[in-house]
């Protein structure tokens, strides 16, 4: 009789790691194939989009007092990349359901590896079209990038968070896939990506303060404009929500989990 033998905490990390990177392989593949770009979309469908987004607002408000250039690539990209990683995670586990017939793939691991893939892509792009506006003169350096670094990461940890929460709550309710796609738009658009809350009246003020999103893009901001513009943020309510959103969303993607396996 044979007997097995558990795995360490090392081995069961090593494990995990090369399954993610598996999984991570495979959704690259699938989504943007091997041929033409191939790879290159991953990146590019995310710089275009932003791109555009600064063309539009350079040369249709280009008379703004802040540099509009600036203005959109420290708000909008961030938007994107927390949107779109947080909403990927609605029918990953559905479109690839097969795979949890391997013994080492778990629903959590095909969750990571999509949001990974979308952190990864939307990253990049921010990095070269920073570096582009930059080197063109059409934005100066930033004032503190270790801060605009933090806020970053603190809102990746909030994509994630947030992405575990939709999962759970888009198994249990079909209805709410379509209705997220309204509600994303609302939160799009009351996430500070279109104005500093300094500028709104102080009731208002006191009001869209309670979105944590608002603090992720006024800290961007503040890394980038420093002493110039006026910022709000409060980065420890951030990670308040952070933690918040990965403990209620590792909790219920277990839940679920145990759910279906009944």
């Amino acid at each position: 009789m044979t007997q097995t033998r558990e795995t360490t905490l090392k081995e069961s990390f090593q494990i995990q790691k090369r399954v993610i990177g598996a999984l991570l392989l495979r959704e690259m593949i699938t989504r943007y194939g091997r041929n033409d770009l191939g790879f290159l979309w991953l990146f590019v469908e995310p710089l275009l989009a932003a791109t555009v987004m600064v063309a539009l607002w350079k040369f249709v408000r280009g008379t703004h007092n802040t540099n509009i250039v600036a203005f959109i690539l420290t708000g909008y990209p961030m938007m994107m990349m927390w949107r779109k990683t947080s909403s990927r995670t609605m029918g990953a586990v559905a479109a690839n359901s097969a795979l949890l017939y391997h013994r080492h793939v778990r629903v959590i691991d095909l969750l990571l590896s999509r949001m990974i893939l979308e952190v990864a892509s939307v990253t990049v792009a921010q990095i070269a079209i920073l570096a582009l506006c930059i080197f063109l003169g059409w934005m100066s350096m930033p004032a503190d990038i270790f801060y605009m670094l933090i806020a970053w990461i603190l809102m990746i940890f909030f994509a994630f968070g947030l992405g575990f929460v939709l999962y759970a709550i888009s198994v249990k309710s079909e209805v709410f896939g379509k209705v997220w796609g309204s509600l994303g738009i609302v939160f799009m658009m009351a996430s500070g990506v279109f104005f500093f809350v300094s500028a709104l009246p102080q009731q208002v003020q006191e009001i869209v303060l309670w979105i944590p999103m608002i603090h992720g893009t006024e800290m961007f901001r503040h890394g980038y404009f420093g002493a110039t513009v006026v910022t709000m943020e409060n980065p420890w309510y951030l990670v308040l929500w952070d933690i918040i959103l990965l403990l209620v969303g590792l909790i219920a993607v277990k839940s679920v989990r145990q759910e279906t396996a009944k």
